[in-house]
């Protein structure tokens, strides 16, 4: 994992930064940085398209100068409550700049985050970079509209019996709506979370 603070240092992130975004401890990063422990495959294939390298510019087997040059720029929009649902609105208040590569896997737009029902992952001013889609996969962190005009970020579980949406926070009940009330309010996936950006100001 030669490569990994390299990485790191070229997306501007500290290792506690990095350990928040991809759920792990920060203790874990500086252990793969410095090699004293390695990442399971699942944990690389993760690191690789949080990077957008390949496995061998992130273990090492091919030199990386730093992290590809985020020069796209993307809307950030409103803002989305980690908490009860509640308006998101559809104006423009700024931009996220993103890398090419990860502009093109597609229509992608950014929510500031309110609230802390998605702590300790998401915190109140966190940015989170959203990929515009209308479904979204059991188990999958997503902006969902509850309503007309309200949105929420979860994590989201589909079955049969409907969707619940699921708060990080242990303070907070997961929302459960069935079927027909998926289909009467409606609720619907606005888009999936594919990063987070954490704010300390």
């Amino acid at each position: 994992m030669k490569n990994l603070a390299v990485l790191r240092k070229g997306r501007g992130l500290t290792q506690l930064q990095l350990a928040k975004m991809i759920g792990v401890s920060t203790s874990t990063v500086a252990m793969w940085e410095t090699g004293r422990r390695k990442p399971d495959y699942h944990m690389i294939v993760r690191l690789c398209e949080f990077f957008a390298v390949s496995f061998e510019e992130l273990l090492g087997v091919q030199a990386v100068y730093g992290a590809p040059k985020e020069d796209v720029a993307i809307p950030l929009i409103g803002e989305v409550r980690a908490g009860l649902p509640a308006l998101a609105a559809e104006n423009i208040i700024g931009y996220e700049m993103v890398n090419e590569q990860l502009a093109k896997t597609g229509e992608l737009f950014a929510l500031r985050i309110k609230g802390d029902s998605m702590e300790p992952k998401m915190s109140r001013g966190d940015v989170v970079l959203v990929r515009k889609q209308a479904t979204a996969a059991s188990g999958q962190t997503a902006v969902v509209m509850v309503g007309k005009e309200e949105a929420t970020v979860k994590k989201v579980l589909i079955n049969s019996d409907g969707i619940t949406l699921i708060p990080t926070n242990p303070d907070y009940t997961p929302m459960h709506y069935t079927p027909q009330e998926c289909r009467d309010l409606p609720v619907t996936i606005v888009g999936i979370v594919i990063e987070l950006r954490c704010r300390y100001i």
